[in-house]
């Protein structure tokens, strides 16, 4: 081993699992290390350090196993400033760029650490040199040219959150989640309420992110009341939800089905189409509501309470809506903007959706995943969302139960 840097780890390092994921990483990469120093904390609050000779055969292959370390959070020992160069172009970034997590990063310029501004996972980060130093991400299609990018592994801390010693933060501390059917269904929605209300009496914002299941299951009355109520302070979905939420009030059917009696209606087939026409005939959703033709669901509520919603356009869509944004870069920046303002999300029976949110957040804001399908929340957390906790059960039921812990009146339209 010809190379060796110096890497720190400092935090629940041990019950957490990072210090074994880095001795993991190293050894997985071809690389040798020696703990030069090892205190461990003496008691729950207590953290511990740890002090690593990293060595490799090569520089390149150095770098490769401190960029693996540096996700997990250890940083460099006697850390020198971020290497920054400027981007050759509009849209390209330079070779070596530094690609970000979803976890909490700061960057060392001109001798001081400063927090990355709203972190976001595989993006590019930027040193702005103003008046004072500041430092965000920026996707790679929003990179200008002269845009000083920071690169390679120097400087950069990475804060991934940790599981508390003591198990506490419930359902929402970290690590604690995870997926299962078998979870206490009635008090983890009790606890998902607990939270909800926490963010209402503060005036943050949850994020409801809306899949079409919640309509055909029966959910729809429910989140519309949840809107209403001030419960839900956005709205992320797509055209097909929006379309059946408006095809239900308007005919009583979501995709066709009557979804009181289960029956088919003549014509029923032909109601998705039918609604999306109407409403383009309007102008908008908003136009439809003040003509009155639409007086309920959750986009009504949306337009009555000033609920702001984004509606993200795919190549499946029907229509779409007027208000569907069709164009995917627009639609993913209004989906960032909703991301980085929410302090809780909730992700209702959409997988493409959940993952597209899901990519945006970072990993300090608290998220719940629910779905029938186990494979939409385990891809959630694969994808890098470790943040959420899973719930597999039927929307349909979820919903009418968060509801009822919410709202102490009924909320039947």
């Amino acid at each position: 081993m010809t190379v060796a840097r110096t890497v720190e780890l400092e935090g629940h390092i041990i019950d957490s699992g990072t210090m074994g994921a880095c001795f993991g990483a190293v050894m997985d990469m071809g690389g040798e290390f020696e703990v030069e120093e090892f205190e461990v904390g003496r008691h729950k609050h207590a953290e511990t350090y740890c002090r690593l000779r990293v060595m490799a055969d090569t520089e390149e292959e150095l770098r490769a196993i401190l960029h693996e370390l540096n996700q997990q959070g250890a940083t460099v020992a006697d850390p020198r400033d971020a290497t920054l160069e400027a981007a050759p172009g509009d849209g390209i970034v330079p070779v070596d760029f530094y690609s970000t997590t979803n976890h909490p990063t700061a960057v060392r310029v001109d001798g001081e650490w400063h927090d990355v501004e709203d972190v976001e996972m595989d993006c590019a980060l930027v040193v702005d040199r103003g008046d004072e130093v500041r430092v965000r991400t920026k996707v790679l299609n929003a990179i200008e040219e002269g845009d000083l990018v920071v690169t390679g592994e120097t400087g950069i801390r990475v804060d991934p959150p940790e599981r508390p010693r003591n198990g506490g933060g419930g359902s929402f501390g970290f690590m604690q989640g995870g997926v299962s059917s078998e979870r206490p269904s009635a008090s983890l929605i009790e606890e998902i309420a607990d939270e909800m209300r926490e963010v209402n009496e503060n005036d943050g914002t949850v994020l409801a992110v809306c899949g079409p299941a919640i309509v055909h299951s029966g959910g729809r009355d429910a989140l519309a009341a949840l809107v209403r109520a001030g419960y839900v302070d956005a709205v992320s979905a797509g055209n097909g939800f929006a379309v059946h939420d408006l095809e239900r009030d308007l005919y009583g059917t979501s995709l066709g089905v009557d979804t009181e009696s289960l029956e088919h209606p003549r014509k029923g087939h032909k109601h998705h189409i039918y609604t999306i026409s109407e409403i383009a005939r309007l102008g908008g959703i908003e136009e439809a509501v003040a003509e009155g033709v639409v007086d309920e669901g959750v986009m009504y509520e949306c337009v009555t309470n000033d609920v702001p919603f984004v509606l993200a356009g795919s190549i499946r869509d029907d229509g779409p809506l007027p208000d569907t944004i069709t164009d995917s870069i627009e639609a993913q920046n209004a989906i960032r903007e909703q991301a980085q303002e929410a302090d809780l999300v909730l992700m209702l029976s959409t997988l493409l959706h959940s993952v597209a949110v899901g990519n945006c957040l970072p990993s300090t804001t608290k998220t719940v995943c629910v779905d029938i399908n186990p494979a939409t929340v385990t891809q959630l957390l694969d994808r890098g969302s470790a943040q959420a906790i899973g719930m597999v059960t039927d929307i349909g039921a979820f919903i009418p139960m968060l509801a009822d812990e919410l709202l102490a009146e009924s909320y039947e339209t």
